[in-house]
């Protein structure tokens, strides 16, 4: 049964790795470009060499990008399939469906929406080198502690519904949550070190390119890991009742 949840929820994660691709390669590229060429002014102006790549551009924003989406969609798949079998028939009323949709839409909260807020995506150029190490820490302690508060809502909100029911659970617990992650927002560092005459438009268009790639690959994921893990529960439940 989890072996199938899995294989369902990789499936979904590689066909939304290859939408958000698209999405990338169309609206991201663009902003991501914006910071190259202040990076590359910046460089030309202060007379520094620029360094060869690597890796061509045309290579990065290509294939490189596509297998990095397909991955991380992949991952991301069956990270869901996998707290959908946990959560399965504990969410109240909910069916397969919806319980697909609520886990997609709670790891995409607390993983992805919450930290943005905090550590927002940066385009290059736009925050120094010597400190990626610091800001990524900070950025992964945040993801860890917003989904580990996401959880514990989750299972507050469970023992909550018995006397309160449901929607009270919820506000409550999402409450509670909102809290926390406040006052966690408050204790760590803020990151600044965008220069002062970096373009808006660029940051702006890079941060939402960003959002946006995440959007739809976490939209995508639900509404078909969603439809595969109710045709499952179709599927099996025709079978019991052709048994019966």
């Amino acid at each position: 049964m989890v072996r199938s949840l899995l294989v369902r929820g990789m499936v979904a994660g590689l066909i939304a790795g290859l939408v958000a691709f698209v999405f990338a390669r169309v609206v991201g590229e663009p902003a991501l470009d914006g910071g190259i060429a202040y990076e590359d002014a910046m460089a030309a102006a202060s007379g520094a060499h620029e360094h060869e790549e690597l890796v061509s551009r045309g290579v990065q924003a290509g294939i490189g990008l596509g297998v990095a989406y397909v991955v991380y969609g992949v991952a991301i798949g069956g990270i869901v399939a996998l707290a959908f079998a946990v959560a399965r028939g504990r969410l109240g009323p909910l069916g397969a469906r919806g319980t697909a949709v609520v886990v997609t839409l709670l790891g995409f909260v607390s993983a992805i929406l919450v930290p943005l807020f905090q550590y927002p995506a940066n385009p290059p150029a736009s925050t120094e080198d010597d400190t990626i190490g610091s800001r990524t820490g900070f950025y992964l302690l945040f993801v860890l502690v917003s989904v580990a508060v996401a959880v514990a809502a989750v299972v507050l909100a469970r023992r909550l519904a018995e006397r309160a029911g449901w929607w009270n659970a919820v506000l409550a617990a999402t409450a509670g949550y909102v809290v926390v992650m406040l006052i966690v927002a408050a204790l760590l560092p803020a990151v600044v070190e965008t220069p002062a005459d970096f373009p808006a438009a660029v940051l702006y268009d890079f941060r939402i390119a960003a959002l946006g790639g995440h959007l739809v690959l976490w939209g995508v994921l639900a509404a078909v890991f969603g439809t595969l893990a109710g045709e499952r529960d179709r599927v099996a439940g025709r079978d019991r009742a052709a048994v019966g």
